[in-house]
């Protein structure tokens, strides 16, 4: 008889749970998509609310406030950031090739972002900006520093680098194009500027076996990029 009622209550709560966790994904959805477009500062939990197509008070309960509902946002980003970044990894074919993928999606995060994005983070929302720190100084530095050895060993970069160093500073290198000192003189898109500096960065770095092969990636995508992307890459 037990298990009787525990199958009629789980055939009721079934429908129920995937239901709250439907809204719930449609809620971090939005808000991600967003805070991307105006930032987080300018972006209301009424905003979120009326663009999700729920109430103000579905979404506390799921979130006690702004602050929870940011860090829910950025620890999914940051778990299909890291998701992606292994899956490439897994599928290059060697380290340029690995960096070339990885610019790619650097570029598809950051072409639509506004530029204030991180400083709003880092000024009113410490605490969730602390998500984006542990992944950057984590896993983001792992990758690079796995990336260089590989790429030493496959003669694509020179072998005399110091990978800690250069680990660090393209790690930090990643955030300049978000720094308001930058941006008040820049003209171009996030996207276009983590792009040059990372092309940047390549190039210091590689052999000329690996200078050739970065020429060849680099055709490759300059020929896939739509007219508009062209014209902002020049």
């Amino acid at each position: 008889m037990e298990t009787l009622v525990t199958f009629k209550v789980s055939i009721v709560l079934h429908p129920i749970l995937y239901h709250c966790m439907e809204t719930k994904e449609r809620i971090l959805r939005k808000a991600n998509e967003l805070y991307l477009r105006y930032g987080v500062r300018s972006v209301t939990m009424d905003d979120i609310a009326e663009q999700s197509g729920v109430s103000k008070k579905t979404i506390y309960q799921f979130f006690v406030d702004k602050d929870e509902l940011i860090e829910a946002v950025l620890q999914a980003e940051v778990e299909e950031s890291e998701q992606s970044c292994n899956a490439d990894k897994a599928t290059a074919v060697n380290a340029v090739d690995e960096v070339f993928k990885a610019m790619e999606q650097l570029e598809e995060m950051f072409r639509n972002m506004n530029p204030s994005l991180v400083y709003d983070l880092q000024k009113y929302h410490p605490r969730a900006y602390r998500h984006i720190e542990k992944h950057k100084s984590e896993f983001v530095y792992q990758m690079i520093r796995d990336n260089l050895h590989k790429g030493i060993a496959e003669g694509l970069y020179r072998p005399e680098i110091n990978i800690a160093i250069l680990s660090k500073f393209r790690v930090e290198s990643m955030m300049v194009p978000f720094s308001p000192e930058f941006q008040s003189k820049a003209r171009y898109n996030i996207a276009d500027l983590e792009s040059e500096i990372l092309l940047h960065f390549l190039y210091g770095i590689a052999t000329p076996k690996g200078y050739k092969l970065i020429q060849k990636y680099q055709q490759v995508r300059l020929k896939n990029l739509t007219a508009d992307e062209k014209k902002l890459v020049k």
